[in-house]
């Protein structure tokens, strides 16, 4: 018997800040979703920025996050399974690791739907499974979702509400934001 709609949200969440928090609360609120899964990537193969031996600590750091906001339990899971998978952490593997009996969609920012074509077998993600595309500042996510459908048709994209926030965990770490403390999650 299959589960209901399961949402792969991940990253390198380096640190995880209420941007992150409202995408999952978002997510959270969607009928259609019976949970979420934050997926804690070791290594971003498209990333040179984040040092795998930090995913450790990265990982816990989610599951302490998580607990914090009750608001998402039973709804939002941390998920180790890129850890079990092993380098490169491409999503078209973890997807088709978590994918047996289960409706998946991998939500995305309007940010990583502008480079999705540089993500390996992105055809393959856009016809099996599918994106919630979340709004990001600068990106016109509409017009990206528009340009890949005038690829192919069929590709699964649904762009989310979700409240915009200008704040990345890249910011946060290289200390362009004043008091990051009031950004994380």
């Amino acid at each position: 018997m299959s589960e209901g709609l399961t949402v792969i949200f991940g990253g390198s969440f380096h640190p995880l800040h209420i941007g992150h928090l409202a995408i999952l609360r978002a997510l959270c609120e969607r009928n259609e979703v019976d949970r979420v899964l934050l997926v804690v990537s070791p290594k971003n193969p498209l990333k040179d920025s984040i040092s795998a031996e930090s995913a450790t600590e990265r990982l816990e750091a989610a599951r302490e996050a998580v607990a914090r906001h009750p608001e998402l339990a039973g709804k939002v899971e941390v998920c180790d399974i890129e850890f079990r998978l092993g380098p490169p952490n491409y999503t078209i593997r973890t997807l088709d690791a978590l994918a047996e009996n289960t409706d998946l969609r991998l939500a995305v920012g309007g940010d990583q739907l502008a480079d999705f074509r540089r993500w390996k077998d992105y055809a393959r993600i856009l016809l099996e499974y599918g994106l919630l595309v979340y709004p990001r500042e600068g990106f016109d996510s509409l017009a990206l979702r528009n340009d890949l459908l005038r690829e192919n048709p069929a590709y699964r994209i649904t762009l989310i509400d979700a409240p915009l926030f200008n704040i990345s965990s890249t910011a946060l770490r290289e200390g362009l934001i004043s008091r990051p403390e009031d950004y994380l999650m």
